[in-house]
């Protein structure tokens, strides 16, 4: 029978590339500080960073979405005041003299021919 044996792995060569990982990896040389495990005392400051990381995250996402909400009130607001100026034109145009006049000749009325008179209130009178 057979012996059991281990299958031993080559190697593979790692390519030293000049990227841009590798230049920040010889930069900051983090290797050494990892060695022993996580160093705890920096884990606040971490902490620190991710927090406002998510709260710049969060905030942008709100700006956006106050952006697009502005820009639908926006448009909501031209139309209105489109819909006003047309109505009130209709108005003005329909509350003329001549067009009431039109309106109102189906009903068997018709405009005065004489003109008003005016009515004179002595001081003492009432």
């Amino acid at each position: 029978m057979a012996k059991n044996r281990p299958k031993v792995q080559k190697e593979k060569k790692v390519k030293k590339g000049r990227g841009v990982f590798n230049w920040v990896e010889k930069t900051i040389g983090l290797d050494g500080m990892f060695n022993e495990g996580l160093p705890v005392t920096y884990l606040p400051y971490m902490m620190f960073v991710v927090l406002i990381g998510l709260f710049y995250i969060g905030n942008s996402h709100y700006a956006d979405k106050t952006n697009r909400k502005i820009t639908k009130l926006e448009r909501e607001v031209e139309d209105l005041r489109a819909d006003y100026t047309t109505l009130k034109a209709d108005y003005m145009f329909s509350s003329k003299q001549s067009e009431v006049a039109k309106r109102v000749k189906d009903l068997g009325l018709v405009e005065s021919q004489e003109p008003p008179y005016k009515l004179v209130i002595q001081k003492g009178e009432y």
